[in-house]
């Protein structure tokens, strides 16, 4: 069989399900923007460029169209990279797109006869989902909702033309049109749990500080790609001045940059850090909070190895793989209790889950995690257990794609 991936930053999710099924006798091609990190066993990648939008074709005053403009010469520029495979003989039985960026729009135009398979990684603005969740960011608006019905145009438009859609989450495949739900299968992207798992020996060095944490150290850790609302960081920072009264040997681990993944960069020039650091900055003791920006993930594991409480705060929205990671590694969970984190944490099962909005509780609950430490153990080893169970990659989620990929491919 003949099989194609599509993802502007290829191999994205891809990553081991396109050497898998080129091992398995298939001929895989990717079509990509960037250049791959990495050369995938039996994948021939074909990168292609993107004309600039900046000027071309924008309707003054209308800046919502702004975006489905960019969509929409993605998807013209895929189409054309998908054309040259096809006058060099190359015609997929199946193309495996993500159509987040718009790369999917017109691939039924050149390859009318293939099963489309796309991934469904989030469907903006339904009920429940991150679009007004928080109050002091975001407050509902016609120019809102607009701007959401475009955001998700070519979204709608990949799930009514493909033939069979994947999504990671019960949450997100729940927050597509109900009319699409039937088409959508979820699998997980997978956890290597033999990777991340426990090291009661790890440790790690702030050069910066001059410390060394390890195990058993009363370190509190938060990352998140970038430090935004988000991913909670607001709640988080707010929380410490009362956290640091009641724990004053803890030691906080903050990782994550000063730009935005999600959501609306802060006001004025700023960053969410520096600004949530004037509100409550007068208020901590600087010297036991320890932003390190982004760091390796090998470091990042280390980090989370030494963690005694990891918090995990988000919108409703896209589940975190560091969440997932941190639980195979048999991290001790403080979590917001916000849909997709009630997918993978049951309070007091495997993890303990908190109000999103309230700050003062998340002090008193991480605190009360340190002080009994021992006691709560039992929430570590059920975490791991837990993702082992679901979302282990090599023994539940790999194995579910590849039959998701060939199942769907020949109905």
């Amino acid at each position: 069989m003949r099989i194609l991936f599509i993802h502007q930053n290829f191999p994205g999710q891809f990553k081991h399900l396109a050497p898998v099924l080129a091992g398995l006798g298939h001929q895989v091609f990717a079509l990509a923007v960037n250049q791959p990190t990495e050369r995938l066993e039996g994948v021939s990648v074909v990168r292609y460029a993107i004309q600039s939008a900046r000027d071309s074709g924008k309707i003054p005053g209308m800046p919502e169209l702004d975006e489905l403009h960019a969509k929409v010469i993605r998807g013209k520029a895929a189409a054309s990279a998908m054309q040259a495979l096809k006058e060099k003989g190359f015609v997929p039985d199946v193309v495996f797109a993500h159509p987040g960026w718009g790369e999917a729009l017109f691939v039924k135009d050149v390859f009318p006869a293939c099963r489309l398979l796309v991934y469904g990684e989030y469907y903006y603005g339904a009920e429940g989902g991150d679009t007004c969740f928080d109050p002091e960011f975001s407050q509902p608006s016609l120019a809102n909702s607009q701007r959401i019905t475009l955001k998700n145009t070519h979204l709608l438009h990949a799930l009514s033309a493909c033939d069979a859609a994947l999504s990671p989450t019960v949450f997100q495949k729940m927050q597509h049109p109900v009319w699409g739900q039937d088409k959508i299968k979820v699998i997980h992207d997978g956890i290597d749990t033999n990777r991340f798992r426990p090291n009661p020996s790890a440790w790690v060095q702030l050069k910066s500080a001059g410390l060394k944490l390890q195990a058993g150290d009363e370190v509190v850790t938060f990352v998140a790609r970038h430090l935004e609302p988000y991913r909670g960081y607001h709640i988080f920072m707010r929380a410490l001045p009362l956290l640091q009264k009641l724990r004053p040997q803890a030691r906080v681990v903050i990782v994550g940059g000063d730009g935005v993944s999600y959501g609306a960069p802060a006001p004025k020039g700023e960053s969410w850090k520096s600004l949530c650091l004037k509100e409550v900055g007068d208020r901590l003791d600087l010297q036991r909070i320890h932003f390190v920006g982004k760091v390796p993930h090998g470091l990042l594991t280390q980090l989370m190895q030494v963690s005694a409480t990891h918090v995990y705060l988000t919108y409703p929205f896209v589940l975190s793989w560091s969440l997932l990671e941190a639980m195979s590694i048999g991290c001790l969970i403080v979590g917001s209790d916000t849909a997709p984190v009630r997918e993978v944490i049951e309070h007091q099962k495997n993890g303990i889950l908190i109000d999103f909005f309230d700050p003062e509780n998340l002090a008193q609950t991480v605190a009360n995690t340190l002080e009994n430490a021992e006691k709560l153990k039992h929430l570590r080893v059920t975490a791991r257990e837990s993702v082992i169970r679901n979302y282990d990659f090599h023994s539940v989620c790999l194995p579910a794609q590849v039959k998701f990929v060939l199942e769907t491919s020949t109905k």
